[in-house]
């Protein structure tokens, strides 16, 4: 029976209640109240989304102009990201001092400044108030007090940081820069997809997934369940454990890489040995393509790599699957429903055939993707499943116990990376 006799002191600050049962020491297990409790879900907008974290909010191609904004959230809080015409790249909340309106409606726009429709309260680029209607008064009458100062009143303003062309913002003073965050192996890996090239957004998408937002991170996390649950990735060899690869997971946990690339060799091997076959899985079929051509492509990175998975904690996700490059963007709204922002990329040199194929792949991924389809609907099964097991926990022993990078993945490394970083910034 769950332990409610738990003493003062170990009720973790933020929930309302104690939780139906202690959290264990380690990286191993997690208990599925996590995913169900609102208090949870507030304590995560303070202290894991509001707090020591970079969140992503956009890529730079997209407000590339001065005056160019886009409206995107930190967590489930409305935030804009507006380059000014200094250059330079400045976030707030997108939420009018006066009385809570959102200040800008569309998702993506170009402004000389801010005013909000409900009050016509003005603010510029950087989002300090500069205007308010009838401020004075009129006729010597109404109007403002003589103590309002304009320049005491403002959304609250967020740090910003750019990575290859991804901008990062957090509300946390003390967040350490972003370089430090994410950590020298995560910058490479992402520069190796971004670094150097300009970006052009060829396609964007909003998939409504039926669960709690740390279900997903999770699947993004776990290279085991790839080969598994995807059919698609094992029928057409994109992906098996028994390739070449590995996982990266930095100090904190909080940020992965999972690769694969393609080894003859090993292939050959795998084949002989049919170790997916042994385990009695579902892992292969006699579905063909009637069109092949959208397995092919180019190796554009020169590494033989056909599948790169990286996150950023708390909810940024930068995939390559063969040429099919795009950020996902994992955003909370409520305890059993996320929203999953798609955005998919090319590069402004780019040949036609290149872009053609991007466009192509594109088909892997996404709610209705060959190889991703799986991925929109497996979160719905767990939070369902968990369900009146708010008792119980998860076990996470494939791999081992610690978080730590590996050249394997058949391992859970990552995904207890994320709890690591989780339970920091939370203190559950």
């Amino acid at each position: 029976m769950p332990d409610h006799n738990l003493p003062e002191t170990a009720l973790p600050p933020g929930l309302v209640t104690p939780p139906e049962v202690p959290w264990p020491e380690g990286l191993t297990r997690v208990p599925y109240w996590v995913f169900q409790r609102e208090d949870v879900a507030a304590l995560e907008q303070t202290h894991v989304f509001r707090g020591g974290t970079w969140n992503y909010l956009c890529l730079e191609a997209e407000i590339a102009n001065p005056g160019d904004y886009r409206a995107t959230t930190l967590g489930g809080v409305p935030i804009l990201a507006v380059r000014d015409h200094d250059g330079e790249i400045y976030a707030f909340e997108n939420r009018c001092v006066h009385r809570g309106a959102l200040i800008a409606l569309e998702d993506f726009g170009h402004a000389r400044e801010f005013t909000c429709v409900y009050h016509a309260w003005s603010y510029d680029l950087q989002g300090n108030l500069k205007g308010v209607a009838f401020k004075d008064g009129i006729n010597g009458q109404g109007g403002m007090p003589e103590c309002f100062r304009m320049s005491e009143h403002s959304p609250r303003k967020l740090r910003t940081a750019v990575v290859h062309g991804l901008v990062f913002a957090s509300a946390s003073e003390t967040v350490p820069p972003i370089e430090e965050y994410l950590g020298d192996e995560i910058m490479e890996r992402i520069g190796r997809v971004l670094g150097g090239r300009e970006v052009e957004v060829i396609g964007r998408f909003t998939q409504e997934l039926p669960n709690n937002w740390k279900l997903y991170v999770e699947n993004v996390r776990d290279s085991y369940h790839a080969s598994l649950l995807h059919l698609f990735f094992t029928t057409f060899e994109l992906n098996r454990l028994n390739m070449k690869g590995g996982l990266i997971v930095s100090e904190s946990g909080g940020n992965h890489v999972s690769y694969s690339a393609i080894d003859r060799e090993a292939e050959a091997k795998a084949k002989a040995a049919n170790d997916y076959a042994a385990q009695n899985i579902r892992s292969e079929s006699d579905y063909r393509l009637k069109d092949p051509s959208v397995l092919e492509g180019e190796d554009e990175f020169g590494d033989g790599v056909t599948l790169q998975i990286l996150s950023v904690f708390p909810g940024f996700v930068l995939q390559q699957i063969q040429n099919a490059l795009a950020i996902r963007q994992v955003v909370p709204r409520g305890v059993g429903r996320t929203d999953l922002h798609w955005t998919y990329i090319g590069f402004k040199d780019d040949s036609p055939a290149l872009r053609k194929m991007r466009l192509k792949q594109g088909n892997l991924v996404g709610p209705a993707g060959y190889v991703s389809m799986e991925d929109g609907c497996v979160g719905g099964f767990v939070q369902r499943g968990v369900v009146g097991a708010s008792d119980r926990h998860a076990v996470l022993e494939m791999g081992g116990t610690d978080a730590a990078s590996t050249r394997t993945r058949a391992t859970e490394a990552s995904v207890r990376g994320f709890w690591k970083a989780y339970r920091e910034c939370t203190g559950l």
